[in-house]
């Protein structure tokens, strides 16, 4: 006699298939009693539970002090837990406290199409000589350009230094100001000394979302590139060697270095306006090597184009199209 369990190894027949077809018949669902626990406090009883509860002398008190009050004079109407769950069911069991309720935070934003609309700025910690040893690097940069307008080196971060951080920038902008601030929400970016700045010069402020980093994206961007940067320090002996670092790199970003957002030409061509004629010489000297050497050449080159508008959380609604111009024009 062999087992139902060994007929269906050798079978290969699964054990739950088999009884599935031997019974096909599932067994209906046996009934759960519904009938009420013998415990069960009565309409009548409920009722007396929360008028006292709700009494002059019990409304203010929550049902553990009510409980233990009346345990006290020898009254013992329910449990604690029955006591909140009469509560919740009338829908009075909620904080007491007037609790503090703070609106979203708008998502920034802003669009630059020309230089000096929208600045950013952001501090980031520098490495000093030893552990604990930080030098704050202040930088501000023209979202549209990517030109670093103003940058400073401090062994500290307050609301002051970057107040007078601020007024450098426009002196250092020939006395141009951006409409347009934007910043994280730092201690000294939303301290009153420089909120009181901006508002002197109608500038308009503007502050990313509580840990969004993503509405900062080029004081962001423009750290990692800094930071990745091959000759970058791990660590600075003095913050004058911060500083001496700093003002060899800003001024080959600015004026050397070629950003691939900006159609491959340098921030300060952009932000002075001479990227344009620079892009037209491009097109001529590609079009002229074209015409010399036409077997080089299987269609027309094209150039990475100027972008039309740089942009801090583009509305969803706005294609890639209408940001910027497009990436490639035709040489001639």
């Amino acid at each position: 006699m062999v087992g139902i369990k060994t007929s269906c190894r050798l079978s290969g027949i699964n054990r739950s298939t088999y009884y599935r077809h031997r019974d096909p018949s599932p067994k209906a669902p046996r009934e759960v009693s519904t009938a009420a626990p013998p415990n069960r406090l009565s309409p009548a009883e409920c009722h007396h539970i929360i008028t006292v509860l709700n009494s002059a002398r019990f409304r203010d008190k929550a049902p553990r002090q009510v409980w233990a009050a009346l345990l006290d004079e020898g009254v013992y109407l329910c449990s604690v837990s029955t006591m909140y769950r009469l509560l919740r069911a009338q829908g009075q069991t909620r904080e007491r406290r007037a609790q503090a309720r703070h609106p979203a935070k708008i998502k920034p934003q802003l669009m630059a199409q020309v230089p000096n609309q929208v600045w950013s700025w952001d501090i980031t910690k520098l490495r000093g000589p030893g552990p604990g040893r930080f030098f704050d690097l202040y930088v501000m940069i023209d979202i549209y350009s990517r030109y670093v307008v103003h940058w400073e080196v401090h062994s500290s971060e307050s609301g002051e230094i970057a107040r007078q951080f601020m007024q450098n920038c426009i002196r250092a902008n020939s006395g141009i100001a951006a409409e347009v601030i934007h910043s994280d929400r730092g201690t000294a970016m939303t301290s009153q000394s420089v909120a009181d700045l901006l508002s002197m010069l109608g500038i308009t402020k503007s502050h990313s979302r509580p840990k969004v980093s993503n509405d900062n994206p080029y004081s962001e961007a423009h750290f990692n590139t800094l930071k990745y940067c091959p000759v970058f320090p791990g660590r600075f002996g003095s913050i004058q060697d911060s500083r001496q670092f700093c003002r060899r790199f800003f001024e080959y970003y600015n004026h050397e270095h070629y950003h691939s957002g900006i159609g491959l030409h340098t921030p300060f061509a952009v932000h002075i306006g001479t990227a344009h004629a620079i892009q037209d010489k491009r097109a001529q000297t590609i079009e002229t090597f074209r015409a010399t050497n036409p077997w080089r050449f299987t269609r027309r080159p094209t150039l990475p184009g100027l972008p039309q508008a740089a942009w801090i959380n583009e509305p969803s609604e706005l294609g890639a199209a209408e940001r910027q111009a497009p990436d490639q024009r035709k040489a001639s």
